[in-house]
Order: C-alpha cells, then sequence, then structure tokens
C-alpha cells in the first residue's frame, strides 16, 4: 500500500500508485465515469472512475459483472460533500485535465467519515451563519490560505525578533489586578474569596521584564478585553503582538523597530504566498518602504478638517473616519500604507507614558496601516517618582498598583514598547472586511461558541 501524499505533491510524482487523503469537494456521478474533487490542506485533485453498473434487465451470455468494481461505483455514487477518504489509485499526467494537468484512476477507496448530505453553510451565507459552522468554512482554500498567511507573518516576526537576540516570554493572563484600567475588564473567581482579571495586555510585565535586565523582549498571546463593540475590527479575545526593548532614547527608536520588523514580515509573505493571495484575493502585496511617514496627532487633526470632515469627539484623539483621512492623505502625497501619528496628549493616554518635558505631550504613536489603527507605541515612564505623580494625575489609587510600582522601586533603565492586533493586520494585509474573516474561532460580546 502506497504511503500517502499531499496532493500539491502529484505533480512532481512521476506515473504510477499512489494514495491520497482528503475531503470531497463535488462529485459528478455519469453513466459510464465517475469524478470526484478531492481536497487535502494543500490542494485539490481530480480522481476517475469508470463506472460498472448492474444492467436493467439481464442479458443472457454475459459476462459476470465484477463485484468489487460494482461495489466502487455505488461507493462512489454514495459519497456526499464533505467526506473523508483516503484513495488508493493510478496516477497519471494528462494536460487537458484542468486541475493540476494530473488525475488518479481509483483502484480502491477507504471512507475515514462519511458526511451528512445537506451541508448548512453555501458560498452565499451570511457571516454570522458562517460563523456558526466555522469548521466548514475553514475548508475553503480562500480561508486555509489565510492562516498560512497568518503562520508565514508570525513566524518571519519571530525570526526578526530572535535573529537579534530578542527574549521570548509568555505572561500570565490570569492577574490579581487590572493590566490597564478597570474599564474593559473580565473578571472571574478564583480559590477562596479571590477575584481574578483576564489581562487586558501583557503591558505590566512587559516592563517587569526591562526591570529583570532582559533588554529585548516580545509575546504573540492571547488578551481580552470586555468591550461591548460591535465594529469591524474589534473583538473580546485577540491575538496581540508585544515586544518591549530597554536603553531607548524616545518612542522613535521603538517606531524604528516595529517598522523594521513589519516590512520583514510583510516581504516573507508576499515572498511565500504573494501569487496565491493575488489570486484568491485580488491583493497586491506591497512590503512597505522604510522609513514610514510620521505625522504629529495636532498635524493630522488639520488634514482631516481639510478634508472635509469634522470630528465628534471631544478628547482631541482620531476617529475611525480621522484615521481612514489621514490614511488617504499619505498614500496620495507618500504612496505609503503606513502612518506613525504621534505626539499625543497626556490627556488621551495611559498614565505611564512618558511626557516630553518641553511640550508636556506624550512620548507616543499610533500606527495607521489602510486606514485602521493597528498599533499603540510609546516611550514608559521609568522614573518611579513621575510614575507616581501621572498615576495620581490620572486619579489612580496607588494602592492597587503596588505589584506594578514595585518593578521601578529598584532600578529600570529607560524603555518602550508596542502592542498590535495580529488580526488587524491580516484583516488589512488581505483586504478583508472584518476581523471575523481572519480570526480562527471569533469572539464578540454576543459569540462564545462555537
Amino acid at each position: 500500500m502506497s504511503q500517502r501524499v499531499l496532493i500539491k505533491q502529484l505533480q512532481s510524482l512521476p506515473d504510477g500508485p499512489v494514495s491520497v487523503s482528503g475531503w470531497v469537494e463535488t462529485v459528478r456521478d455519469q453513466k459510464k465515469v465517475q469524478f470526484v474533487i478531492l481536497r487535502d490542506e494543500t490542494g485539490a485533485a481530480q480522481l476517475v472512475n469508470p463506472a460498472t453498473r448492474p444492467p436493467v434487465e439481464p442479458v443472457e451470455g454475459a459476462e459476470p459483472q465484477d463485484a468489487a468494481a460494482l461495489a466502487l461505483t455505488d461507493t462512489i455514487s454514495a459519497l456526499t460533500t464533505g467526506t473523508f477518504l483516503t484513495v488508493h489509485g493510478e496516477l497519471k499526467h494528462d494536460e487537458r485535465v484542468k486541475l493540476g494537468g494530473v488525475e488518479i484512476k481509483v483502484a480502491s477507496l477507504e471512507v475515514a467519515s462519511l458526511a451528512l448530505p445537506e451541508t448548512p453553510i453555501a458560498a452565499d451565507s451570511g457571516l454570522d451563519k458562517r460563523m456558526d459552522w466555522r469548521f466548514l468554512d475553514l475548508r475553503q482554500r480562500r480561508n486555509n490560505l489565510i492562516f498560512r498567511v497568518s503562520t508565514t507573518l508570525e513566524h518571519a516576526m519571530r525570526t526578526w525578533w530572535v535573529e537579534r537576540d530578542y527574549i521570548e516570554v509568555h505572561t500570565p493572563k490570569l492577574m490579581s489586578s487590572p493590566s490597564e484600567s478597570n474599564a474593559e475588564l473580565f473578571s472571574l473567581e478564583y480559590f477562596g474569596d479571590q477575584t481574578a482579571y483576564l489581562a487586558q495586555s501583557p503591558q505590566h510585565y512587559k516592563q517587569m521584564a526591562q526591570s529583570a535586565g532582559f533588554g529585548k523582549i516580545f509575546e504573540i498571546g492571547d488578551v481580552y478585553r470586555a468591550d461591548p463593540s460591535f465594529t469591524s475590527r474589534h473583538a473580546t479575545e485577540f491575538t496581540s503582538v508585544d515586544a518591549e526593548i530597554s536603553w531607548i532614547d524616545s518612542h522613535e527608536d521603538v517606531a524604528a523597530m516595529q517598522e523594521e520588523l513589519l516590512a520583514f514580515a510583510i516581504a516573507a509573505v508576499k515572498d511565500k504566498h504573494g501569487a496565491e493571495i493575488a489570486e484568491l484575493f485580488g491583493v497586491e502585496v506591497t512590503v512597505p518602504t522604510i522609513p514610514f511617514p510620521r505625522i504629529p496627532l495636532s498635524e493630522a487633526r488639520e488634514i482631516v478638517a481639510a478634508r472635509g470632515h469634522e470630528t465628534q469627539r471631544t478628547d482631541g484623539d482620531l476617529e475611525p473616519e480621522g484615521e481612514r483621512q489621514v490614511s488617504a492623505h499619505v498614500k496620495e502625497n507618500f504612496d505609503h500604507d503606513f502612518v506613525f501619528v504621534t505626539d499625543y496628549p497626556f490627556g488621551i493616554r495611559p498614565f505611564y507614558h512618558m511626557k516630553d518635558a518641553e511640550t508636556g505631550l506624550t512620548k507616543s504613536y499610533d500606527l495607521l496601516y489602510r486606514g485602521v489603527e493597528i498599533t499603540t507605541g510609546a516611550q514608559r515612564e521609568h522614573r518611579i517618582e513621575v510614575l507616581e505623580e501621572q498615576a495620581r494625575e490620572k486619579g489612580l489609587a496607588l494602592e492597587g498598583l503596588e505589584h506594578y510600582l514595585d518593578f521601578f522601586r529598584y532600578g529600570v533603565p529607560p524603555h518602550g514598547g508596542f502592542g498590535m492586533g495580529l488580526a488587524r493586520v491580516l484583516m488589512l494585509l488581505l483586504g478583508e472586511s472584518s476581523i471575523r474573516e481572519v480570526t480562527f474561532l471569533f469572539r464578540g460580546p454576543t459569540r462564545l461558541a462555537p
């Protein structure tokens, strides 16, 4: 019996015996021949079987039919879409076969799991319906590619970091106190009468690693936000890409690190998947040039106003339409998909962002990608007395921050970092309309299953 091969390998194999496994995509059960399109995790191939069917009326003197051939024909006739099976047969190269120029003449097949005949979703099913049956939705070649791209993107980022001597950390997701603020916080009962909180970000622990002398660290892990938002870019559980580095002069050092990281990772995606992304998503992967444009927030607001948009926010931050307008301006004037919006007022930033001594603005940025914010980055305040004062300025009780503040009582170098939403990057890279399309299993205010 032949060892299983992947469908993508068939074109490179010589004619001869072969075994492939996958699920049935379509069956064409014709009178004299049967065709099955079988798909595995790497592609699709055509199976062919000369149909052997019993005569409608017995024919006197006719040769008895091959029982095995009859059984094979009946088995193929009974196959349903989604059935998983293994087929053994004869591989043949034939330029006339549209699907890869190869086909397999079936000798035998083994059904591993027969699917129900009625599929609960179709090509035109709505997003919520497809999310209900996500495991079926993910069988599409297009959706399979999303997670291959995600794998390449993450691997490339890890490669960039590891080659530069960064340390990967895995921070706790159960915390005794909030990691950011009391807002957007999930709490749960812990042992005894304790209350635990799901981490909103690894922020505190990233900074602890700087006090520990790690120097440069990164993490790719889950974070949780009790945010009742129903937008295309929000989720209650998502994958955050985080990094933190010591001995910086300003947030510019963080921004320079992030733009190099993204350019390297996107180049890896283009090299490995660019042609297939263009085919299935109609998107040309563009590797960004370095440096990315930088625009101070005050100038960004002027750009938005000049383009005819009146902001509704009272805190001075950009709203989603403002972000789109700034990105459109950058695309028109710099032909760039990324832009750092810098120099945010302290009033709309966390207490741990460092203030510029001259301007009073924070040494921070948001990174916009094709009109959507994907990152907040900053230099952190590392001086304990200043940090405590900034916490009080925000109305925070120092008692609830003791574990965090302890990191700074025994020395910590100047440092900074960023947090970036992986799903947002994938959504924008592939030109999708919602992070639900690029999340393996989405979690939102009304979705806890499957």
